[in-house]
């Protein structure tokens, strides 16, 4: 299901307890009711998926989609 409406740019964080991964996505205004952005479902699965990866350590996958920053030990 596409939403009509204003699509904007977005860098969405997604953050675990090792990794932060910084990925651009699409939000959408939609036109029924512009006064806050939504994901189309496709998003929100993406959204999923970059999660479960960072979750599973699978570093090229999410080097491909964004750009991940990893956690420091503490000194």
């Amino acid at each position: 299901m596409a939403l009509t409406g204003e699509r904007l740019k977005h860098t969405r964080l997604i953050q675990t307890p090792m990794y932060v991964v910084a990925v651009e996505i699409e939000m959408i205004l939609p036109e029924e009711d512009p006064s806050e952005p939504c994901y189309e479902p496709a998003t929100v699965q993406f959204l999923k998926e970059v999660k479960e990866r960072a979750d599973a350590d699978d570093i090229e996958w999410l080097k491909r989609h964004g750009r991940v920053y990893r956690a420091l030990e503490p000194a």
